[in-house]
C-alpha cells in the first residue's frame, strides 16, 4: 500500500545491475525492511516491519480484492474488456496479479518486484499461482523494466503500486518514470496508480503523470486515504451511459463496485 520519499529500496536499487527479463544477475543484493504478517477477522496482512498495510488477502477468498483501493485499480475494466498483456509493478500480496490471472485467461500477466522476499512470501503465504505460459515474475527494478525498449508499445494495462516500508508515496514518481510507463503502453493503453492523497507526494505524482499522459483522471479518495489515478495514452470518450452499462456487467460478472467508479469518473470530469 504506501510511505516516505527517501527509501532503502530506492537508494539500494541504484547500486549494481538489476536482473532483467534477459536474465542478467544483480552484482549485489539490495537491503530491505523486514517482512511481517498479521491476521484479523479472517484477513491476512502484509507489512514491511511497520504497522502500515502493504496488502491483504481474505483467507477464504484468496483471489478476491479485499482492499477498496485494489478494487479501484481495476477501473480500466470499464474501457477494456480483453487485454492481452497486463503488467503489475510492485507485487505486494499479489492481489491484483491473482485477480487478473484468474479472470483474464486470454491475457499474459507479468509481475515486476525488486524484493525476492516479497515474491517468496506471496508464493508461500498469499497463494500466488506458479509461473506458467501466461504468468511471469521478474525480480528487478520497475524503472529498469519500463525504460527497456523491448517493453515499449507492448502493454495494454500497467498497474503501478510501488511503495517502501514507510508507505506514504511511491518510490518512483518522476516525469521520466511516467513517460517510460506511457511508452510501454499501446496507443489505447491505460495505467492505474495507487497514490496517497493526504501526502505531498500526491501533487508531485499527478503533475508528472499529466506530463506523460494524454489524460489523467483520479477516483475519489477511499477511507484509508488512497487515491487511484488513471493515465490514458489516448484521451477517452467519456460516454457515461455506456460506462454505466459496462459497470453493471462488471458488477454482475466480477462482484466489483464498478458503478461507484463511473460516479467517481463523472465527478472528476465535472470538476475539471
Amino acid at each position: 500500500m504506501l510511505i516516505k520519499r527517501k527509501s532503502i529500496e530506492k537508494d539500494e536499487s541504484q547500486r549494481g545491475l538489476r536482473q532483467t527479463a534477459s536474465g542478467a544477475k544483480p552484482t549485489r543484493k539490495p537491503k530491505f525492511a523486514p517482512i511481517t504478517l498479521s491476521e484479523q477477522d479472517g484477513v491476512r496482512f502484509l507489512h514491511f516491519g511497520t504497522e502500515w498495510v502493504q496488502g491483504a488477502m481474505r483467507l477464504r477468498k484468496p483471489d478476491w480484492l479485499e482492499l477498496e483501493y485494489a478494487q479501484q485499480m481495476m477501473v480500466w475494466m470499464l474501457f477494456k474488456k480483453n487485454p492481452q498483456h497486463i503488467v503489475q509493478l510492485g507485487l505486494g500480496t499479489g492481489a491484483l496479479t491473482k485477480f487478473c490471472y484468474r479472470h483474464f485467461p486470454q491475457a499474459h500477466i507479468t509481475a515486476i518486484e525488486l524484493n525476492a522476499s516479497v515474491i517468496a512470501i506471496c508464493e508461500t503465504m498469499f497463494r500466488l499461482p506458479p509461473q506458467d505460459a501466461r504468468f511471469s515474475i521478474f525480480e528487478m527494478d520497475a524503472m529498469d523494466f519500463v525504460t527497456d525498449s523491448v517493453n515499449h508499445d507492448t502493454l495494454d494495462i500497467l498497474q503501478v503500486d510501488i511503495y517502501d516500508a514507510t508507505a506514504r508515496g511511491p518510490v518512483l514518481d518522476t516525469p521520466e518514470f511516467y513517460v517510460a510507463c506511457s511508452h510501454c503502453l499501446l496507443s489505447d493503453g491505460m495505467m492505474t496508480v495507487n497514490l496517497f492523497g493526504d501526502h505531498p507526494s500526491y501533487v508531485k505524482n499527478i503533475k508528472a503523470m499529466r506530463f506523460a499522459f494524454s489524460e489523467v483522471i483520479c477516483l475519489p479518495k477511499v477511507h484509508d486515504g488512497n487515491v487511484v489515478a488513471i493515465g490514458f495514452n489516448t484521451k477517452p470518450a467519456l460516454d457515461f451511459a455506456v460506462l454505466f452499462t459496462r459497470a453493471s456487467q462488471i458488477t454482475e460478472a466480477f462482484k466489483l463496485p464498478a458503478k461507484s467508479w463511473v460516479n467517481g469518473l463523472k465527478a472528476s470530469h465535472l470538476a475539471d
